[in-house]
């Protein structure tokens, strides 16, 4: 076992660019396919693994403590599409999801109820995770998509967490699956009306999905034809099957424009048609509802608002929610006779009904000052019940049945925490930091009553601020075990996010991002003012594009922070944004600026890359956290930012945990998952002396 963190070789490479000239002494870590590198990262696995082996048997107690409260054998409230109820149910002792189905009856309108988690009576198993997972270190499904009339299965798998799937097609009636499987796939598929055409994605060279493919079940692959493809490297593609049925719908999006092509589900074989064309900062959606499309978009209506067109003769954009200033629409879903559309205001989300046909509308109300609400799946056209996901920081996960005539709502299920949890003994709270140009950044809280306001509990801050992604209040049964210790857990809704509406995003992008940071300090800062903490007790954490927030305060404020968890991070954001070769970098430019043709957009990076900015500080603890599969953020921005860190500041304590086998999500498994949770965790609690 390593005595001392493991020595990296310098060999400066230079790159120069607007003038600039760079140098990294690291750069040899991005070449995978190195021995030295696989040995490098093998050797900061050791060094993390010594340096943490006095967590072992806490990290060994939090884990009991998750599993623990987990009910492990159990079943997802069954939601009905056509003549089936499907559910996932997992068991004691097994990694990965079952999916299943189930008969339902013709006048069927409530689920069969899920007792213990056992299987239901008549249960057909579509899917064993289990069972495709054996032997394999890593196991994920992307697509799990029924035909219509329920007699055949679309699913995808990936084996190696890099998020490129084999897709293969399953007889639900024989139990068979097709020979005809399409290797090197995306998520995202669609089928026909009749279930013999299936819809799909693959990726261009940078990882983008930019082509639509058409399949015909039962032929090769090879004969397979390009519906769309889309030439704009700043564009990527999506496609599904509209809840009616009737359209298979091609979208095209880049970060700040949009467009949409349809094709008859019925008639398969047909070229796409457009709803409209693409203008240059106009974003659109669509929902099929009877006779017209809906459109929710944002030409001149920042928060978005809602219009249709003709289905037959798409043209025109007919008013039908006005854009209001501050109330968010982020989706609309159609059903028959109603519209349930999403949206947020004042930091809080939620769920409008419009009965079609009439001006009626309601806000659903919940009672909790702080939650968060969305619809879950609803495949069902014709319905009257919706069902919603509700959660908020102390209540668990749970299902509702909504009437929308009656708005009488049902609750299905509430996720099972085992033990002697009681969610009275947690309380949440909302508040509000003050950053550095005045403007109010809420703060969502909590801790176990009786939890000190001395300013002697420790805490940990959490945040994320990019991509218009807001961290909504949820709970967590893992963050329990930080609760009952006494440490006090807070989400920063920093700027970059969504969680104030599209103006919220605006103003921590491009060129404003350094509002996502300062406000992140803004908030540690005032959480000890207000008595919550001390800046030797505050542990910060975020993930990939929370990671670049992470590695931005350690050099902006190190002074705030005890101590940072930094997972699959974007550390090194200049050196990928200005590679175009890399996965996603050409459709990032509309996010973070492209600093090979901007001068100015290259120096702003450069200012505040983490990677570019390590210097000679007093940094708090750092454990950065990556997987070698990661497309999205590649491994070799963390082991680079932990080397420099080390050869610049080696007076800090740095670690590197890297995934040997694992993508952007990390262990597959959900026993493995809570397992590096565990291990977080541990390390968190030492940091702050509660271990």
């Amino acid at each position: 076992m390593p005595t001392t963190p493991p020595a990296v070789r310098q060999a400066p490479t230079e790159r120069t660019f607007h003038g600039d000239t760079v140098t990294d002494e690291f750069s040899w870590l991005a070449d995978k396919e190195n021995p030295d590198t696989i040995a490098y990262l093998e050797a900061e696995n050791a060094w993390t693994k010594r340096a943490t082996a006095h967590l072992e048997g806490l990290r060994s107690t939090i884990f009991e403590e998750i599993k623990g409260r987990t009910q492990e054998t159990d079943l997802s409230v069954p939601q009905r599409k056509g003549g089936y109820w499907y559910y996932t149910r997992t068991v004691e002792g097994k990694q990965y999801g079952i999916q299943c189905r189930v008969a339902a009856g013709p006048d069927e309108v409530d689920p069969p109820a899920t007792g213990d988690g056992a299987p239901l009576p008549g249960e057909e198993v579509l899917l064993d995770g289990n069972e495709l997972a054996e032997g394999k270190k890593f196991f994920a499904l992307g697509t799990f998509d029924v035909t219509p009339d329920g007699t055949r299965l679309a699913y995808s798998v990936d084996f190696d967490g890099d998020e490129r799937f084999v897709l293969k097609v399953k007889d639900l009636r024989t139990g068979e699956t097709f020979a005809d499987e399409v290797p090197d796939t995306f998520y995202g598929s669609a089928w026909s009306a009749d279930g013999s055409t299936l819809f799909y994605i693959t990726v261009d060279d940078a990882w983008r999905p930019w082509r639509v493919w058409r399949h015909t079940v039962g032929q090769p692959a090879a004969d397979d034809v390009i519906v769309y493809e889309e030439a704009d490297e700043r564009f990527w593609v999506g496609v599904e099957l509209s809840r009616s049925e009737k359209f298979i719908v091609i979208d095209a999006n880049s970060k700040v424009t949009s467009e949409v092509r349809v094709i008859a589900a019925d008639n398969p074989t047909a070229g796409p048609a457009v709803i409209r064309e693409r203008v240059q900062g106009v974003e659109y959606s669509i929902e099929h509802h009877g006779h017209r499309f809906l459109i929710l978009h944002n030409e001149n209506a920042e928060d978005f608002a809602l219009a249709y067109t003709s289905v037959d003769n798409p043209g025109d954009w007919v008013e039908l929610i006005p854009h209001t200033p501050g109330t968010r629409l982020e989706a609309v879903d159609a059903f028959q006779r109603h519209l349930v559309v999403s949206l947020r205001r004042d930091g809080l989300t939620g769920l409008r009904v419009i009965t079609d046909g009439s001006t009626d509308s309601y806000d659903m109300e919940f009672p909790e000052p702080l939650y968060s609400v969305g619809l879950s799946n609803n495949p069902e056209y014709d319905t009257n019940l919706v069902r919603i996901s509700y959660t908020s920081m102390v209540t668990p996960d749970s299902v509702y049945d909504v009437d929308l005539i009656t708005r009488a709502m049902v609750l299905r299920k509430r996720k099972a925490v085992l033990g002697d949890f009681d969610p009275d003994a947690y309380e949440q709270f909302r508040e509000w930091a003050v950053a550095d140009d005045g403007t109010r950044v809420p703060i969502s809280i909590v801790a176990r009553k009786g939890t000190p306001r001395n300013g002697t509990a420790p805490l940990l801050l959490y945040g994320y601020g990019s991509y218009e992604i807001s961290m909504d209040p949820y709970f967590s049964i893992a963050r329990l075990s930080l609760l009952d210790r006494g440490m006090v857990y807070a989400i920063a809704h920093v700027r970059g996010g969504g969680e104030m509406g599209r103006r919220w995003y605006e103003d921590g992008k491009m060129l404003t991002k350094k509002n996502t940071f300062t406000d992140f300090v803004a908030c540690a800062r005032s959480l000890v003012r207000s008595s919550w903490t001390s800046p030797e007790r505050i542990v910060a954490r975020g993930g990939s594009a929370g990671g670049l927030l992470m590695g931005a305060v350690a050099n902006l404020a190190p002074d705030a922070f005890a101590g940072i968890v930094a997972q699959v991070p974007f550390v090194d954001p200049l050196t990928s944004i200005l590679d175009p070769s890399l996965p996603l970098t050409v459709t990032e430019w509309e996010e973070w600026g492209n600093p090979l043709e901007n001068a100015d957009v290259y120096a702003y990076m450069k200012s505040y890359s983490p990677y570019e900015n390590v210097a000679k500080l007093k940094y708090p603890a750092i454990l950065a956290v990556t997987s070698i599969n990661d497309t999205r953020v590649l491994y070799h921005e963390p082991a680079k930012w932990i080397a420099r860190l080390r050869a610049t500041a080696p007076d800090g304590t740095y670690l590197l945990k890297t995934e040997m086998g694992a993508g952007h999500g990390g262990p597959s498994g959900r026993y493995d998952s809570w397992k590096e949770e565990a291990f977080v965790t541990a390390w968190i609690l030492d940091t702050v002396g509660l271990a």
